[in-house]
C-alpha cells in the first residue's frame, strides 16, 4: 500500500489544531480537503500525531535507569513528577527538570526524562497538570487542560520544583531545566521567574515579554524550527533583548523543518538529523553550565 503523502499544509493545518483555535472536526474537514478524501484524511492524521507506541527509546525498566513516582511541594500544594537518575552512580548529580509539551506528562517525555538521566543528570519531569487532577490519556483534553492553566501560577510552580531539586538529597544544588513546545515556553517564563535557575533550553517554545528579559539570569539555549513560522515570529525582539541586557544565550534555527522535530513519536514532524544535533548541543550546553 502506498504511503500517504503529507504536506506542509497538512502539518501547518495540524499546528493550528493543537496549538491555535482549529477544533478536531474542522482539523478533520481541513485535512479531508488538503488530502482529497476523507479516507487519505483518517490515514494521514494519525502520521500527523503523536504515536505513543513509539515512546520508549529508553524503556521504563532500562536496568541502566532508576526512576519513580514523587509528590513534591509545588508553590502552593503537592505536586506529582516522574524522578529518574542513573543507575550506577551513587554521588550527587546536576539536575534538570524535563517540562512536557501541551499533552502533558506522557510517555515520551518520561522518556526524555530517562534519556537525560542517562546524560548523568538527575532528571525530574513535573505534572503541571496536578492541580487540575493530572495528566489524562486523552491529548485533546490534555490540550485543553493545558490551556486552562493560570500561567503565573504554572511558572510558580516551576520555580518550586527548581528549589525542590536545589536541595534534593541526590543533587548538586545546580538546576537546569528543559522543555519541549509550551514546555519550550515555560522554560523562557521559568528563566524570568527564577533566579536559582542555572541553565534553560527551550525547544520552539514561546518567547517572554522583552521587557521581563532583564531578570533572567539563567544561561540560554534555544532551539528553533525552520518552518515554524507561529513560534519563530518572536525571536528577533527576544533576540535583541538577550543581547541588550549582555545575557548569556545561544539560539540555533535547524532550516527545513518543523516545530516539534525533536519529537520521535510523530512520523511527520520528527527529524532524526535536526534533532540528534539539538540533543547533543542540549547535553553539552547542560553539562558545561551545571558543572
Amino acid at each position: 500500500m502506498q504511503e500517504p503523502k503529507i504536506t506542509q499544509a497538512m502539518i501547518d493545518a495540524y499546528d493550528e489544531y493543537t496549538h491555535l483555535t482549529l477544533d478536531r472536526r474542522r482539523f478533520m474537514e481541513k485535512l479531508t480537503g488538503l488530502a482529497g478524501s476523507a479516507a487519505a484524511a483518517a490515514a494521514i492524521a494519525p502520521l500527523l500525531a503523536a504515536n505513543g507506541a513509539k515512546a520508549e527509546i529508553v524503556a521504563a525498566n532500562d536496568t541502566r535507569v532508576t526512576g519513580e513516582d514523587i509528590t513534591y511541594p509545588g508553590a502552593a500544594g503537592d505536586r506529582k513528577g516522574y524522578l529518574v537518575r542513573p543507575a550506577e552512580v551513587s554521588g550527587k548529580l546536576p539536575a534538570v527538570i524535563v517540562i512536557h509539551e501541551n499533552r502533558g506528562l506522557n510517555p515520551h517525555i518520561r522518556d526524555v526524562a530517562r534519556r537525560m538521566a542517562l546524560e548523568g543528570f538527575l532528571a525530574l519531569a513535573p505534572d503541571f497538570l496536578s492541580p487540575a487532577g493530572g495528566t489524562p490519556t486523552d491529548e485533546d483534553k490534555a490540550r485543553e487542560m493545558i490551556g486552562a492553566l493560570d500561567a503565573a501560577a504554572t511558572t510558580a510552580n516551576a520555580a518550586a520544583t527548581v528549589a525542590f531539586l536545589e536541595g534534593h538529597a541526590q543533587s548538586t544544588g545546580k538546576v537546569g531545566a528543559i522543555g519541549f513546545c509550551w514546555g519550550g515556553g515555560l522554560v523562557n517564563r521559568l528563566a524570568v521567574g527564577s533566579p536559582d535557575l542555572k541553565a534553560g533550553v527551550a525547544y520552539y517554545g514561546a518567547q517572554p515579554k522583552a521587557e521581563d528579559v532583564p531578570k533572567i539570569k539563567a544561561a540560554l539555549l534555544l532551539h528553533y524550527a525552520g518552518l515554524d513560522e507561529r513560534i519563530n515570529a518572536g525571536i528577533d525582539a527576544y533576540q535583541k533583548a538577550l543581547k541588550d541586557n549582555g545575557k548569556d544565550a545561544t539560539i540555533y534555527v535547524y532550516e527545513g523543518v518543523n516545530h516539534a522535530f525533536n519529537n520521535d513519536t510523530s512520523a511527520a514532524r520528527y527529524d532524526k538529523a535536526a534533532a540528534d544535533l539539538a540533543w547533543n548541543r542540549t547535553v553539552e550546553f547542560l553539562k558545561a553550565k551545571l558543572a
